[in-house]
């Protein structure tokens, strides 16, 4: 599995929500995927509740969350807060991230280029959102947060305790929900894999790893430059609760 970058304690809510500010600012500016960002017309960062004990992770923005710069809005989204509903929950209520940030060009699937990329921003999220479960969606999120191959026809509804970073969180694989409606049959199996989520997070956070030793300090020679601060109309695109 590869590295995770730790993210210092978030604290309060609020402090949570800026850190989660200033990764998106890094994001809504990355040219690392050239193809990428010459073609999108927004960052689709995440959106929803900061402090979720569940965490949604798909695939990447379509044209919708494109056009609107929040994940899971067109009729996949739909589908996905329907059957948020079903078991008493709604989007508010947890966090939808996707593995990459910006929509590939007719929304043809992530190269694996694009994956490496990307995915300091996902485990950053994770870090700080610190969520009990993380419900990936489809084969791209499950296989880049397990670290194998193992697909997701072979993994759906069966959740696993995984450390990630620092911390251990209950991974529970499941289709997307374009899935079902690319093949409506689909859909029964779906809803039975999104009926066990209020009994995983009932179980709680798992035993979580000992913490790191902290690294040596280190003598800073010079003062930080202090950031310039700038209109961002981050807290709009985030719609973090």
């Amino acid at each position: 599995m590869p590295p995770v970058s730790a993210e210092q304690s978030a604290g309060s809510p609020e402090a949570r929500r800026e850190r989660l500010k200033q990764v998106f600012a890094e994001a809504r500016n990355c040219t690392r995927c050239p193809e990428l960002a010459a073609t999108r017309k927004t960052v689709v960062f995440g959106a929803g509740n900061a402090n979720a004990d569940l965490m949604f992770v798909g695939e990447a923005p379509g044209a919708s969350e494109d056009e609107q710069g929040v994940p899971f809005v067109g009729r996949a989204g739909k589908l996905l807060e329907k059957l948020l509903e079903e078991i008493g929950l709604s989007r508010t209520e947890v966090f939808i991230a996707n593995t990459l940030k910006c929509r590939p060009p007719g929304n043809r699937d992530p190269l694996p280029v694009e994956i490496e990329n990307c995915q300091d921003y996902l485990h950053r999220q994770v870090a700080l959102i610190e969520p009990t479960v993380i419900c990936t969606l489809g084969n791209f999120s499950t296989k880049l947060l397990r670290g194998d191959r193992t697909g997701i026809s072979r993994l759906h509804g069966q959740p696993e305790v995984l450390v990630l970073g620092e911390r251990a969180v209950r991974l529970y694989p499941i289709y997307h929900p374009a899935a079902a409606l690319y093949t409506p049959r689909m859909l029964e199996t779906l809803r039975e894999d999104f009926a066990r989520l209020p009994e995983l997070l009932a179980l709680g956070a798992p035993e979580q790893p000992p913490p790191s030793p902290p690294p040596p300090r280190q003598e800073i020679s010079e003062p930080l430059a202090a950031a310039v601060e700038q209109d961002d109309p981050t807290a709009d695109q985030l719609g973090l609760f």
